[in-house]
């Protein structure tokens, strides 16, 4: 699924800012012996040694290495097995990005004793890594024809074992990811008030769609989620990450392409995005983010975060630290890399 090396290649370019360190707080990893997709840590080490510093990044959970037998609750602890040994290898050599941290996923609607269980199956099979969990919310009535289809219920947001559920997260101090379409940023909102002493964290931009009944919509979709992240922004426990606009389903287009996109094309067609979010709630409340490999569909590494170096050219220096790593250092608990390392 994401071999395509040969396609993004078509276009190189010269690396920007190159000693600016990067923490990037969202990735995906899916083993060899996944039947359909391959994305491991030798593939994650080929894109973030092209060129840019990053140093660390953050895995997010996306139903991979789930274990196939036992309790059916306790299945999805098999991804942070898999993670705490990649992160251990990649602990091994320091001169690659390493794992600094994990979140994982569960049903938040279990019964508080059972979720209790799944969360401290986590936090032993992580080995120290575990930081929250994302159990995300996308519904769309059209989403069987989006590439990425949604597997949230309707109204999952406003359920009330949910909400208890995200609560009791923050409760024993771990975080709540979260991704959904546009349209659900103020049920995101409402979410958060309900739940105000557990941090929140949006995912790319509340997905803005382009596809489907959402087609040559664009600027009319952007001033109502303008308004929309103005609103979830004045909940203080919420937290965004930036990115992940390059996915099929934003409706750019580019990885339909003969050539995949330019730094300067990326920018022109998403900046507007970044610069708003980042004026809405602030360069500490926000972090950069790659969602590779699913971005790796339409854009390369290196030109993505050639991007949004471009795209925070004129931010200050305090602004830049806080969005590539700052930010998703305080928000995760993670420690810089040892002096030397």
């Amino acid at each position: 699924m994401f071999d395509n090396d040969e396609w993004l290649n078509q276009h190189r370019e010269d690396v920007v800012d190159p000693d600016r360190e990067i923490v990037d707080p969202h990735h995906h990893l899916w083993p060899r012996s996944h039947p359909v997709i391959v994305y491991d840590l030798e593939d994650l080490w080929r894109d973030t040694v092209d060129g840019h510093k990053v140093t660390q990044t953050i895995f997010m959970e996306c139903g991979s290495s789930y274990r196939t037998e036992g309790p059916e609750h306790l299945k999805p602890v098999g991804e942070s097995e898999f993670i705490a040994e990649a992160a251990r290898k990649s602990a091994a050599d320091p001169a690659k990005a390493t794992i600094a941290a994990l979140v994982a996923h569960t049903d938040l609607r279990l019964p508080l004793e059972t979720l209790d269980e799944v969360l401290d199956a986590h936090i032993e099979a992580a080995d120290g890594l575990f930081r929250g969990i994302r159990h995300s919310g996308p519904y769309d009535p059209a989403g069987a024809s989006f590439r990425i289809p949604p597997r949230a219920p309707a109204g999952l947001y406003r359920d009330a074992d949910f909400q208890r559920g995200v609560a009791h997260l923050g409760s024993r101090g771990f975080t709540y990811d979260t991704w959904n379409y546009h349209h659900q940023i103020l049920d995101f909102r409402d979410l958060a008030a309900a739940v105000p002493d557990t941090t929140m964290i949006l995912d790319h931009f509340g997905t803005p769609l382009g596809v489907g009944p959402y087609e040559g919509k664009r600027e009319e979709g952007f001033e109502k989620w303008k308004d929309d992240i103005a609103a979830v922004a004045a909940q203080k426990n919420v937290f965004a990450k930036l990115g992940g606009l390059a996915m099929p389903d934003n409706g750019f287009g580019w990885h339909d392409r003969e050539m995949p996109p330019s730094s300067d094309e990326f920018v022109a067609a998403q900046a507007k995005y970044y610069h708003h979010a980042i004026a809405c709630f602030g360069a500490e409340r926000c972090m950069l983010e790659s969602n590779f490999p699913v971005d790796r569909l339409s854009i390369s590494f290196r030109t993505l975060w050639n991007g949004l170096k471009k795209i925070t050219a004129d931010y200050s220096e305090y602004e830049k630290t806080a969005l590539f790593s700052g930010t998703a250092r305080k928000v995760y608990s993670v420690d810089p890399p040892a002096a030397g390392a």
